[in-house]
């Protein structure tokens, strides 16, 4: 399978031009779409048009079609909405509005189109290609055109980016605009929760959501509520006295509020539905509780996007002008999307009726079906979070006598106590007897070692920090202390959540297997540190968190300087020798560089950046912003950037420089690490689960193969564990990073929206791949 490397230089855009609209209901990270397409295409040398107010303004023509420059774009990638503005359009449903359309595109040569909406916006698109020649051809007969501009004008492409805050579109992991609406239903979340508990109440909260329910049940799952209510899973019959069981249960417990989650297209099995109000009447009638609704309507649509939605909409906005440049009259019209971390094309119209499959099972009553062609990261969704929120009576309990133990280790991370709950909920449901360690391997060496029940770590998700406590102190200098409380407590299996210093702690307890028959257990290990530097897994509990904080930071700095003119800010990010949080975020900030361990630099490149941020200064972009990593090289320290760019910008720009220091490891963890720390933790205590039932034998357990110590990490689209021993070859030990780094691939798009010209290797992308019906099994090995 060896091709040769393409390269996306060799691809150009001259003589082409590209439409760009949004349509429907507007999403965050629209604009960084937007921005990325308009970029991009400039960069490979083709004309772009905004196309304002949706299909309306392709309908009507004139001013709403309007040639773009770079500037044109600057500042829009944190703002919230769509700057192009987005309309629904009865006309472009008539043929009439549809030749108009194409006859306006024609005018202005405009044959590739990039459409950014729903299912609806794209269904349209489609069908506007399809009737293009025909159309051009009834022009030339009402004499509107010539016959030169029907043969040269031949064919329409198009692309589409999903752009709804839904996530109901089949096909794609995430569509721009689902993450930052629950980072708002989240924040809400968390202050109600804060209320709630000062009053002991019940609190019935309605989020978006007609037709799907993936913004209801992932807000569900990151908060830990009581009960979720979602379309394409209804409760059973009976729901009402279960839930008010539930809930009467939980106020025994001494909790002192519940959470309930509606989405606005809620129903019952017979397909009524079910609305936040009657929940609440029936909270109140049976149990008498005080009980709040709270509808969060369209704040969910509002705000800034998330880190993740920029760096998502950046993403598909350059592969969506790739696609478009490849494209050829037999190429179907198709969308760019993500699955797992992986950028992918798929055909349009499979992921549209495959969309609509979803609706039609819902209608006809098959909610199995309808949740299974949600896609597995939805029923793996729905799968955990009845893992999680229902404890079963102890009778019904399976009792394996076996004890596990959970701890952290390393710097503290957003997520990490996610992660803790989920591994103790489903350690106690499988039928262990969980143990939780405080501070570490040293904590572990005291004795500080409890055990840890279902109620203890109620609300735990939405905590930022370690409760449990975490050190970074590694286990080799109190091996046999360690092997002692591992025998006095009756050990039987290890799960640590942690960052490199727990990556080195495993191998240190394998290497001890030859001395103490102790740690001949089955370890596994859950990458959490916002430095994102664990070997076997592209992605790390509290990464996300890091990234937000950075990236609003930067948003800050950015007005700040958009006050004072010609000013350059120099941001110094966490991460070791590690340059993810520093080339993410400046990807997410729209910076003009940032400089990193991984991608060595010398005083020419510094020199370089100065005279390109000189040259930026005569538009009417008048600010910079630079990034770098703390660790990126020992003689250019953020002061010595520092003083060269002052030095070298005098008279054209001032600096100013900020160090962001240890507010990047705080504050409560995004939906993001919520999620990801609660299913990849469950995920780990599952496989802990198999393992002991492999390596039981004659009355106790006995693991000393290298595949029973294992690192469970995200790679590309899939889960999977992997033997610590295995992952040694992939790491640089001195600078305590893997060798190789997924993201360094989107070092180029950085560059490029920067407007620097650089090499980028696209041979990953560009294959149009059909959607694929995945079967129930495929949904455990899955996606996050």
């Amino acid at each position: 399978m060896d091709h040769q490397p393409k390269f996306f230089e060799n691809l150009s855009g001259t003589g082409k031009a590209i439409g760009v609209l949004t349509s429907g209901g507007d999403a965050q990270g629209m604009n960084a779409a937007v921005r990325a397409v308009v970029r991009m295409g400039i960069y490979v040398k083709a004309k772009v048009y905004f196309v304002y107010e949706g299909y309306q303004g392709m309908v009507d023509g004139g001013d709403n079609i309007v040639e773009v420059s770079w500037e044109s774009v600057s500042s829009i990638l944190q703002v919230g909405g769509t700057v192009i503005g987005s309309a629904r359009c009865k006309s472009f449903r008539t043929r009439e509005g549809r030749l108009q359309a194409a006859y306006n595109l024609v005018q202005r040569g405009i044959t590739n189109l990039c459409v950014i909406g729903g299912d609806g916006s794209l269904t349209g698109a489609n069908l506007f290609r399809e009737e293009w020649s025909g159309l051009l051809e009834e022009l030339a007969q009402k004499g509107k055109i010539d016959e030169e501009a029907v043969k040269k004008y031949a064919y329409l492409n198009i692309v589409g980016m999903v752009g709804s805050i839904d996530n109901d579109f089949c096909g794609t992991d995430m569509t721009i605009g689902t993450d930052s609406a629950l980072h708002r239903i989240i924040e809400v979340v968390d202050a109600i929760m804060t209320t709630a508990q000062s009053h002991q109440r019940t609190f019935v909260l309605e989020v978006m959501g007609r037709h799907c329910g993936y913004l209801a049940l992932v807000s569900a799952l990151a908060c830990g509520a009581d009960w979720v209510f979602i379309p394409e899973y209804p409760p059973e019959e009976g729901w009402e006295d279960s839930m008010c069981v539930k809930l009467s249960e939980n106020r025994a417990r001494k909790k002192r509020l519940n959470i309930i989650i509606v989405a606005e297209g809620a129903i019952d099995c017979h397909n009524k539905p079910i609305t936040s109000e009657k929940v609440k009447d029936l909270v109140v009638q049976r149990l008498g509780f005080d009980t709040r609704v709270t509808i969060l309507g369209h704040v969910q649509r509002g705000g800034t996007p998330s880190a993740f939605d920029r760096i998502l909409a950046s993403r598909m906005g350059v592969e969506a002008v790739l696609a478009l440049l490849e494209g050829t009259p037999d190429t179907p019209a198709c969308v760019v999307s993500l699955s797992g971390n992986q950028a992918v094309r798929l055909p349009l119209m499979e992921c549209v009726q495959m969309t609509q499959e979803v609706q039609k099972a819902m209608d006809e009553g098959r909610f199995v079906e309808a949740v299974r062609l949600r896609g597995r990261s939805f029923e793996n969704n729905l799968n955990t979070y009845k893992l999680l929120s229902h404890k079963k009576p102890d009778a019904e309990l399976p009792k394996t006598n076996f004890n596990v133990a959970v701890l952290n280790v390393g710097a503290p991370a957003a997520g990490m106590n996610a992660a803790v709950r989920a591994a103790v909920r489903v350690g106690i449901t499988e039928g262990h007897k969980m143990f939780a360690v405080i501070d570490g391997f040293e904590g572990f060496s005291r004795g500080k070692i409890k055990e840890i029940s279902w109620g203890d770590v109620g609300g735990w998700t939405g905590q930022g920090g370690s409760i449990l406590g975490t050190k970074r102190t590694l286990p080799a200098k109190y091996l046999e202390k360690i092997a002692d409380q591992m025998r006095t407590n009756n050990i039987n299996a290890l799960m640590v959540i942690g960052g490199f210093e727990a990556y080195l702690g495993l191998l240190e307890l394998s290497a001890a297997r030859e001395k103490y028959d102790e740690f001949c257990v089955p370890m596994v290990m859950v990458p959490a540190t916002v430095s994102n530097n664990v070997p076997g897994s592209d992605f790390s509990i509290g990464a996300d968190t890091a990234l937000n904080t950075i990236t609003d930071t930067c948003d800050r700095i950015k007005q700040s300087a958009s006050g004072t003119k010609r000013r350059v800010f120099i941001i110094e990010t966490m991460g070791g020798y590690c340059g993810y949080l520093a080339n993410m975020g400046a990807l997410a900030a729209g910076a003009d560089a940032a400089y990193i361990f991984e991608e060595q630099f010398d005083i020419r490149e510094l020199q370089a950046n100065v005279e390109h941020l000189t040259e930026k200064m005569k538009t009417s972009i008048q600010r910079g912003l630079v990034l770098r990593n703390e660790n990126c090289n020992e003689n250019y320290t953020t002061d010595f950037i520092y003083q060269l760019y002052s030095e070298e910008g005098k008279g054209v720009f001032d600096c100013r420089k900020n160090v962001l220091g240890h507010m990047q490891q705080g504050g409560a963890p995004s939906p993001f690490d919520r999620n990801f720390g609660t299913k990849i933790s469950a995920k780990a205590m599952q496989w802990i689960s198999k393992k002991l039932k492999e390596t039981y034998r004659k009355g106790k357990v006995f693991a000393n193969t290298d595949d029973s110590v294992c690192l469970l990490g995200m790679r590309r689209r899939n889960l999977v564990f992997q033997p610590v021993a295995e992952l040694k070859n992939e790491t640089d030990f001195v600078h305590r990073i893997p060798m190789e780094q997924w993201w360094l691939k989107l070092r180029p798009l950085m560059k490029i929206l920067a407007k620097y010209k650089t090499s980028y290797d696209i041979s990953d992308s560009g294959q149009l791949e059909h959607v694929a019906m995945h079967s129930p099994k495929e949904a455990e090995t899955g996606a996050i």
